[in-house]
């Protein structure tokens, strides 16, 4: 079972917010760095920025999936691909995050390292808007 705050609009939403601020704002900063020509700094906060993918949101997609979607399936089975697709922009997520992971290991930080970040950003975006429209609100009568 899923903690209530996933279960209510506005917190839920102020966990996204949360994040993806913190996302954009460690962003800004290895970008900074990059532009200070501070490489080696850049490249650990760019380490720190993937982490935070990992623990903060990344974590909070694993939470959704282990209660939260099924929650939603068993009150409302007409939700099933809603939460399919769903999983799926999680699954992108992921694997974005294992891609800039590989793309860091072997040729550190990249205009392309950078682009992945960014996609990162656009595609939680996208989601947790969806996420919130299709399961939390309440629909237009």
């Amino acid at each position: 079972m899923s903690g209530p705050s996933l279960r209510q609009l506005h917190a839920h939403h102020a966990i996204h917010e949360g994040a993806l601020s913190g996302a954009v704002t460690k962003t800004e900063e290895v970008e900074d760095l990059l532009r200070a020509k501070e490489y080696e700094v850049a490249h650990q906060a760019a380490d720190h920025l993937l982490e935070y993918w990992e623990t903060r949101i990344i974590s909070h997609a694993d939470a959704e999936e282990e209660g939260f979607y099924q929650e939603m399936i068993d009150q409302k089975p007409e939700l099933k691909q809603t939460v399919a697709d769903l999983t799926r922009d999680h699954d992108i997520l992921r694997i974005i995050a294992a891609d800039i992971k590989i793309l860091l290991a072997e040729e550190g930080l990249s205009y392309e390292v950078m682009k992945q970040f960014h996609a990162l950003l656009v595609v939680n975006a996208i989601h947790s808007r969806d996420e919130e429209r299709l399961l939390l609100q309440e629909p237009s009568i």
